[in-house]
């Protein structure tokens, strides 16, 4: 990528991952670079064509239900998705992947591909570690203790710049506030509100879900949360289109921005997906005498759900859900 001079970290980013010959817009895409909960097993799309069908209940069964995938990379949720929907449900159901990236070939031809949200949903909308990728600015704090830009050149060398002001410092002040001390630092996750909000805001009724990295106001880590990776590694954040950059995402804050539509509900992942019935119980030991097949099946299974539910690693995943027309989320 052509040099640049420095700029912000939320600038820095979107030409990073989203811009010609960005990070995202490379043919590998995301399972090439990292391995979310998607990739790690079927049981996750299982786990949310179950929930699928739970909001269609909930929604009394409407003509069309929509299912949207937010940050759909290659299609590999949806498309588990759809398999495992019961055929009923299946065949009301109205597909739709969101993503920047052009359609995969080999698309599912129930799939419609999108570069944005439907204007109207009813349903269930669903974004797996798509808020992370949403790009944020970043402030540190100087010797005084006051919070500042920090800028960033295309090789990663950082420095630090104007304070920081307006709706970005009042951002910090209520979900981040920073001591007085130097050498700290914060994500400043107010566009994140704004995409979240933005995107419940197409919900005629049904239900929105993020999934993603997250730690709340109590555990906000003081020196922020920013990284890479590349190929499988976690890596210094450098905004060259080599390497995916992200940041955990304040999910609490992102609950309060879309709350105007109905309560919110966060989560860890391993409650919501027990919840839908992933629990990683190991089968029992009879069934290997009677169906040697099937145990060693289960037991494969119960492995996947163990590491979908981990304490330390997936399991420790947030999950906001968000209804709106409903009274409360259908999990």
């Amino acid at each position: 990528m052509r040099e640049r001079p420095e700029c912000g970290w939320r600038e820095a980013t979107e030409r990073a991952l989203y811009g010609p010959g960005g990070f995202y817009r490379r043919p590998e895409g995301p399972a090439g670079h990292f391995r979310t909960s998607v990739h790690a097993s079927p049981l996750f799309a299982a786990a949310v064509a179950r929930l699928l069908c739970r909001v269609d209940v909930a929604l009394g069964r409407p003509e069309g239900l929509d299912f949207v995938d937010l940050g759909a990379g290659h299609g590999e949720l949806i498309e588990g998705v759809l398999a495992a929907l019961p055929g009923e449900v299946a065949a009301r159901t109205r597909a739709y992947a969101v993503e920047v990236t052009d359609r995969p070939e080999g698309l599912d031809g129930r799939i419609a591909w999108r570069d944005e949200v439907p204007e109207q949903v009813t349903g269930l909308l669903f974004a797996n570690e798509w808020l992370d990728n949403v790009p944020v600015d970043v402030a540190g704090t100087d010797r005084a203790g006051v919070p500042r830009l920090v800028l960033v050149a295309p090789d990663g060398t950082e420095r630090l710049g104007e304070p920081v002001t307006g709706a970005e410092a009042a951002w910090l002040a209520r979900w981040w506030p920073l001591a007085a001390e130097g050498g700290l630092r914060a994500e400043i996750g107010l566009p994140r509100d704004r995409a979240w909000a933005a995107a419940v805001g197409r919900m005629e009724r049904g239900l929105a879900v993020a999934v993603d990295y997250t730690h709340t106001l109590a555990t906000r880590p003081p020196y922020g949360t920013l990284t890479g990776f590349r190929a499988g590694r976690e890596t210094a954040p450098v905004p060259d289109g080599t390497c995916d950059i992200t940041a955990h995402v304040a999910l609490d804050a992102c609950a309060a921005a879309g709350s105007a539509h109905g309560t919110p509900r966060l989560l860890t992942q391993r409650e919501a997906l027990r919840a839908l019935d992933v629990t990683g119980a190991r089968p029992p030991l009879t069934l290997a005498t009677t169906d040697p097949a099937a145990y060693v099946r289960a037991l494969a299974g119960a492995g996947a759900a163990a590491e979908l539910t981990a304490p330390g690693g997936l399991g420790d995943f947030g999950w906001l859900l968000q209804p709106a027309g409903l009274p409360e989320p259908p999990l």
